[in-house]
């Protein structure tokens, strides 16, 4: 097996390995924050893709330090609450070369838990401040496995120092039933603006 420049994976033969799913992103549903409590998707996750792809631009806090949270629906979004168990890390690094790090941020991270999973960590609220990045889950529709999520984000962070802060969450939605619906918010107050892009990928 090996992995080429793209981080494609091969099997001997060079072959593409059948765990990965191929095909190009076929954009199913775009959504635009405006001073919004929340954004739902409650269609479009379903069986005809093997994962799903959300891409996050310029997602903005109305409130300074807000994270920027998910939660799955396994009821086309009647309600938020699967049980997840996840991992949380970060790496920062102030503008003004002050002060860099990389660490796993056990209070971020979810275990056995229906809370809201935070994947961008305390987004500033300037008007030059926001998040960027992607989230996948992989094959939501089963009914046999649990559901794995990876999530990669970056963001502008205004807590002493401006900085940049990388965060990598993971973790799966321990239910067997399907995820049809998700959630994104602010942990306190409204995302002022942004958009989101939902992708699926495979068939």
């Amino acid at each position: 097996m090996a992995v080429v420049s793209n981080g494609t994976t091969l099997i001997d033969n060079g072959t593409l390995d059948a765990a990965v799913p191929t095909g190009k992103m076929t954009l199913l549903s775009t959504q635009t924050a405006s001073a919004s409590a929340t954004i739902s998707f409650t269609s479009g996750i379903d069986s005809t893709y093997d994962s799903y792809v959300f891409k996050f631009y310029n997602i903005h806090p109305a409130t300074d330090g807000a994270l920027f949270m998910f939660n799955f629906s396994i009821d086309t979004g009647s309600n938020y609450n699967v049980t997840k168990t996840t991992t949380f890390f970060t790496a920062t690094h102030q503008e003004n070369g002050g002060d860099s790090g990389l660490s796993y941020a056990a209070g971020q991270d979810l275990a056995q838990s229906t809370a809201f999973q935070n994947i961008a960590h305390a987004t500033g609220n300037d008007s030059d401040e926001n998040a960027n990045g992607e989230m996948s889950i992989f094959n939501p529709s089963s009914t046999v496995f649990v559901k794995h999520f990876l999530c990669h984000t970056s963001n502008t962070t205004s807590t002493g120092s401006p900085e940049n802060r990388q965060s990598i969450t993971a973790g799966y939605g321990n239910t067997t039933s399907a995820i049809d619906a998700i959630q994104f918010k602010m942990s306190s107050g409204n995302i002022d603006s942004g958009v989101i892009k939902l992708y699926g990928i495979g068939g």
